[in-house]
């Protein structure tokens, strides 16, 4: 029997950099010239709802930039929002291609994301082929580490939590899957990956 019957992936930090963190972010203000403290106050207060799907990029950009009158456009803010996307170094992309290819197990996606960057990233990389379902925070309302994520993608699952295994770069995500009876591996990088999901028998 193999251990287990799905296997969750975090995107940004495990596959892909992160869409929008604070290095992207840090960039992005340098080079439009934006005032960083302002900036960041205002995203702040929005972004929670932009990665949950309750508003959309223009609406999110309006709030953050866009709040005075600027010398550059709103696309070209985005598409130097986009352009921070990149495959990660030391990623476990290879990884999920390699378990996605066995066909032995469910393969997801549960991560926080905005819709605009989710479905870019998913597109330019690829992503999709390796998944069977995404469970982002943009569709489902939820961020992770709020426990009722990791339950509502149980229930999409209709799988036991013992039977999932998730992936995930940052400890307190990792945490509450564990919480929620999931079996949760942090993401240290690509070989540390492999010699863990080894020792479960996945690889």
């Amino acid at each position: 029997m193999l251990p287990f019957d799905v296997i969750l992936f975090d995107v940004g930090g495990v596959l892909l950099t992160n869409g929008w963190d604070h290095g992207e972010r840090a960039a992005a203000v340098a080079h439009f010239g934006i005032d960083c403290a302002e900036f960041e106050r205002l995203h702040v207060a929005a972004y929670d709802a932009w990665e949950r799907g309750a508003i959309d990029c223009n609406e999110y950009l309006k709030r953050c930039v866009f709040t005075d009158r600027r010398s550059f456009t709103l696309d070209e803010f985005y598409e130097f929002l986009l352009s921070g996307s990149k495959v990660l170094k030391d990623g476990a992309l290879g990884i999920l291609s390699e378990v996605s290819a066995s066909k032995k197990y469910v393969v997801g996606a549960l991560n926080n994301e905005a819709r605009e960057p989710n479905e870019y990233r998913f597109e330019r990389f690829d992503l999709s082929q390796h998944f069977a379902l995404r469970m982002s925070s943009c569709y489902l309302g939820l961020r992770k580490p709020e426990p009722a994520i990791y339950q509502r993608a149980l229930d999409i699952l209709d799988r036991p939590a013992g039977r999932v295994l998730f992936i995930d770069d940052r400890a307190e995500n990792a945490k509450a899957a564990e919480a929620a009876g999931m079996k949760a591996v942090q993401f240290l990088g690509a070989e540390s990956l492999r010699d863990r999901l080894k020792e479960l028998g996945v690889l």
